[in-house]
């Protein structure tokens, strides 16, 4: 699962994405100067898992992770290849989520590519480029579905209804994300076509260090503008986030952020936020070998996520045992929770939840 980082030119992407990963993409004070993707892997801070280390004293602790993607600068024009846009949309389309960086500081000294900060216009021009190519992508199979739908096919024409309205929305600047379609058809027509604009978005608000709790008058607009769109807005100071990120000592990292008035990096709550939105959730395995967070999709029922283990675990699934969280921080070891009878023993049907500490029983 890919988050990908989206902007125009110059608005940040390359110094998030350094303040993320221990990748180094170049950073520099011009247009296009990240052309092939960069990809980091990147850990999901979680103080649940320090707190199971703390507690299990294991030989090796292993996090969760995400998978983030910084995306070369889009320009206007890009859906009909201007700049590096074929590029660009042919990047996206392959990850799971968006977070769409928008420049919400004034500074003299880094040029933006369209002469002035305004992030709503750089906001729209990059929905503008992407509603543009799901337009096209909704009319080529509009055409197909239209051949079939006069036939008199039922199937055909419902799809095709379907898709008069995303084609409608577009033309009307609308999202393929914020359309109003039913949740059925929705995963029968819609997720197929693989809609840029259908994936679910984070917006990003580069600020000055002075806003980085706060925002400002900036993110208070782009707040007005998403609101119907139900997506996240979060602040962050890119560029004082690199600074802290290059500092090696823990407690000046610390004191830095208090400085400033955070209790932790925005970047470890931006990596948190994009998990939830790849819609993935945390499981741990907890023994004196190893302390592990797994990574499953919300929803995942316990085979499944033996399957994470390995796909023997998934075949031959019997049983998982299972450890709230919370209860296994109260009784501090699994033989304590046993003992205070709050070990779950649970089937096939089991849905899980994140945090839940778990042991698979599998037979081959």
């Amino acid at each position: 699962m890919k988050a990908g980082i989206v902007g125009l030119p110059n608005v940040g992407k390359s110094t998030l994405f350094n303040c993320l990963s221990n990748a180094k993409a170049q950073s520099a004070n011009f247009p296009f100067c990240t052309i092939e993707p960069n990809v980091g892997v990147v850990n999901v801070p979680d103080l649940r898992l320090e707190k199971l280390e703390e507690l299990v004293n294991p030989e090796r602790v292993i996090p969760a992770t995400v998978e983030i993607v910084d995306i070369a600068g889009l320009v206007k024009g890009a859906s009909k290849g201007e700049g590096l846009g074929n590029q660009f949309l042919g990047n996206i389309r392959e990850t799971d989520a968006i977070l769409h960086v928008l420049r919400c500081f004034d500074n003299d000294n880094i040029v933006h590519v369209d002469g002035s900060v305004d992030p709503i216009r750089d906001k729209e021009t990059i929905d503008i480029e992407l509603q543009l190519k799901d337009l096209e992508t909704a009319e080529k199979k509009l055409d197909k579905v239209k051949r079939a739908a006069k036939t008199g096919n039922k199937e055909a024409q419902a799809e095709e209804a379907i898709l008069l309205q995303i084609k409608e929305g577009l033309e009307s600047g609308i999202s393929v994300r914020a359309i109003t379609i039913d949740e059925d058809a929705r995963s029968e027509y819609v997720k197929p076509l693989q809609f840029i604009t259908d994936k679910p978005v984070m917006y990003v608000c580069n600020v000055d260090e002075n806003s980085a709790v706060s925002g400002n008058a900036y993110v208070e607009q782009v707040r007005e503008a998403v609101k119907d769109e139900h997506a996240e807005v979060l602040v962050l100071a890119v560029g004082t986030e690199a600074d802290i990120a290059e500092l090696d000592d823990y407690e000046e990292r610390q004191m830095f952020l208090a400085d400033i008035g955070l209790d932790e990096p925005g970047s470890a709550k931006l990596i948190r936020s994009a998990y939830k939105l790849l819609n993935q959730q945390t499981y741990f395995t907890a023994g004196v070998k190893e302390v592990r967070a797994w990574t499953v999709n919300i929803g995942a029922t316990a085979p499944q996520a033996a399957g994470v283990i390995h796909t023997d675990f998934e075949k031959g699934f019997i049983r998982a045992e299972v450890i709230k969280y919370d209860d296994f921080v109260t009784y501090g070891s699994e033989s304590k929770v046993r003992e205070a009878g709050k070990l779950g023993v649970e089937g096939k049907a089991y849905i899980v939840k994140d945090g839940d500490v778990m042991h698979f029983l599998f037979n081959v």
